[in-house]
């Protein structure tokens, strides 16, 4: 008999960009493995979809970013000032922010606007700058991360998460076609890629369906999710161009789509 434990859930919050979309919700992403949840960006839309799961922003311990435009931050104030409601602090486990160098600078700036709004209890709050000039490893005990810089900016970085019974989801961020990323997604059980638009619109700085399938084909990963579609990705048919160069499981997100990974148990 055969059962399956699940390593790692993935929730697919945005899909979207900084585009306004009744669809799509700009960039965000769940991730939860053991007992704890991981948010990925958190782009306007996220609080609501995160509630949309049944999670509340005091179940979330960690906030990655993958770099600072507004499209993957956008919800990052609202998120600590809705934090600090009510007056008794729900939060009883804290919240570690994971970023690129400079975040710490950023979230400076953002205090210098908004004060003691967005500023937490120390004990509650942390925040970890990973480098951005070359590959990071951090052992948080139940999971570890891994980061490296990617081609967007210069803060930018792309994210590996490998759970404690061995299972891996890859996360790209924003970037172009990026050496780094493949050696990070190396034979990944899900790789999440951004694909912001269809191949004959190619912009410096994001990727493209067959871009996104190359990476994953060097990469040799098991899956391939794509995501942060800008509004043109809607008129073309992204699967039929990723399959130029990818020829795997393929997801073609959209918000609030839920993806296991996980492993057979033999039971007897």
């Amino acid at each position: 008999m055969h059962s399956k434990h699940i390593e790692i859930t993935v929730t697919i919050l945005g899909s979207g960009t900084c585009v306004p979309s009744l669809k799509r919700s700009s960039c965000s992403v769940l991730m939860e493995t053991g007992n704890r949840k991981l948010l990925f960006d958190s782009g306007v839309g996220t609080m609501k979809r995160l509630l949309e799961t049944g999670t509340k922003i005091f179940d979330i311990s960690f906030i990655f970013f993958s770099h600072l435009h507004p499209d993957h931050t956008g919800e990052l104030v609202p998120f600590l000032f809705a934090t600090k409601y009510p007056d008794i602090d729900w939060r009883q486990k804290p919240l570690t922010i994971v970023a690129g160098k400079g975040f710490a600078e950023f979230y400076n700036k953002l205090k210098n606007v908004y004060g003691e709004w967005i500023e937490l209890k120390p004990e509650l709050f942390n925040i970890i700058e990973m480098d951005n000039k070359k590959k990071d490893f951090i052992d948080f005990g139940d999971f570890t991360v891994e980061s490296i810089p990617v081609e967007h900016t210069d803060e930018s970085l792309a994210y590996r998460i490998n759970s404690s019974g061995g299972k891996s989801v890859v996360y790209s961020g924003d970037t172009d076609f990026s050496d780094n990323l493949v050696s990070l997604a190396k034979n990944a059980d899900l790789f999440i890629c951004e694909s912001a638009l269809p191949d004959e619109l190619k912009v410096s700085g994001h990727l493209t369906p067959s871009l996104s399938g190359e990476i994953a084909t060097q990469a040799n990963v098991d899956k391939l999710a794509l995501i942060h579609f800008y509004p043109e990705c809607d008129q073309v048919n992204i699967e039929k161009q990723c399959r130029k160069t990818w020829s795997g499981p393929l997801i073609v997100t959209e918000d609030l789509m839920k993806i296991e990974i996980g492993q057979l148990n033999v039971l007897s």
